[in-house]
């Protein structure tokens, strides 16, 4: 009798812990996150996901009954962890609201005072919600929450982007680490923002080297958009994969048809590493605006959430206006492979294929 491939054994020990037909997480996307897009992703037998970052603590919990609505599958509700206070410059946020200007709507001197949600208040509508699992993202969440965490049974995965960032993790007490590859689409996950743009490692490369750091599983994300990328990274000893920008163009996930098209055409490298829409270094398709704003010529971007709240009207605008140069269009390196097909079809055809491929 012949075993099982190593690679998908452990797999599917993984899949069993966390109550998955299939270990393909969705990534918790803030913006991009309907519940129909995790009910359909639960429904077929993976994790469904919530980025909450922007959300209040009642929209949080609206959010977890429309999925527990929709499907009995499990999800995971993902929050920042705050970054310290921003440092204000008037005279610089008053060059950029002049550069914004030429994009989109003027912007008003208070759009910079915009600040997210309560974190705390966040945290206490995770333990209401009780997801089967929450996850981190830019640092780590407090003792006290881990520990209320675990006395709800509610599991904690770490986003991390270096092997140092998932040794901090595992003594934190993660039950797993989502381990990013630069190639990611969206926000960098990087614990410490000045970094974000330096430390930057491939997936790839970032696999084995956390595989061999932690003694938890190690969820792989970052460029995952089709069998091949699935396969690899279990080959690499990931035990799942998460992805983001592979659901993107799924109907589920409601995006603008502009940025939905968009990404079927983008290159690897029509995408750039930029602060230029949050002050958070994220990777988007080089627009027009990015392009411009990364420019020697263009102000640099104040610091998040300064600069999220000063583009907010560009943003909004463009969107409107179905006009993906301007838009805040997140998309990893791989958003080429991305199907514009019903996102059950594509989670099959990831972890199926993955499966032939692995033998």
């Amino acid at each position: 009798m012949n075993k099982m491939n190593p690679a998908l054994a452990r797999a599917e020990a993984f899949a069993g812990r966390f109550g998955l037909q299939r270990p393909i997480l969705l990534a918790p996307m803030a913006g991009a996150c309907p519940p129909a897009l995790s009910i359909a992703v639960a429904e077929a037998g993976g994790l469904g996901a919530c980025g909450a970052l922007l959300m209040q603590p009642p929209a949080i919990l609206a959010w977890a009954r429309d999925v527990r609505a929709g499907t009995r599958g499990p999800f995971q509700i993902n929050l920042w962890v705050p970054d310290p206070p921003a440092r204000r410059d008037p005279a610089q946020e008053a060059r950029l609201r002049d550069f914004l200007a030429e994009w989109g709507p003027p912007v008003p001197p208070e759009a910079g005072a915009a600040t997210p949600p309560d974190f705390a208040a966040q945290c206490e509508a995770l333990l209401e919600a009780t997801p089967p699992a929450v996850s981190s993202v830019m640092g780590l969440f407090p003792p006290a929450f881990v520990a209320r965490l675990k006395a709800a049974g509610i599991a904690w995965f770490a986003n991390v982007s270096t092997v140092a960032e998932a040794r901090a993790a595992e003594a934190a007490g993660a039950d797993v680490v989502v381990a990013q590859g630069m190639e990611a689409g969206g926000h960098r996950g990087c614990f410490d923002a000045a970094t974000a743009e330096r430390d930057m490692v491939g997936l790839f490369a970032l696999i084995p080297a956390v595989v061999d750091a932690v003694r938890i599983p190690v969820v792989a994300t970052g460029g995952i958009a089709d069998a091949r990328g699935v396969a690899a990274a279990l080959l690499l000893g990931a035990s799942a994969v998460q992805v983001g920008t592979g659901f993107l163009r799924c109907p589920e996930a409601q995006l603008p048809a502009a940025w939905a098209d968009a990404l079927g055409r983008a290159a690897p490298e029509g995408t750039v590493v930029s602060r230029v829409f949050s002050g958070r270094a994220g990777r988007s398709l080089a627009t027009s605006y990015v392009r411009a704003a990364t420019s020697a010529q263009a102000p640099s971007p104040a610091p998040y959430p300064v600069q999220r709240g000063l583009t907010a009207a560009m943003r909004e605008a463009a969107t409107r206006a179905g006009d993906v140069e301007r838009m805040q269009a997140w998309a990893g390196q791989a958003a080429a492979l991305a199907r514009a097909e019903p996102a059950a079809v594509v989670l099959r055809s990831l972890w199926d294929g993955a499966g032939a491929l692995l033998g």
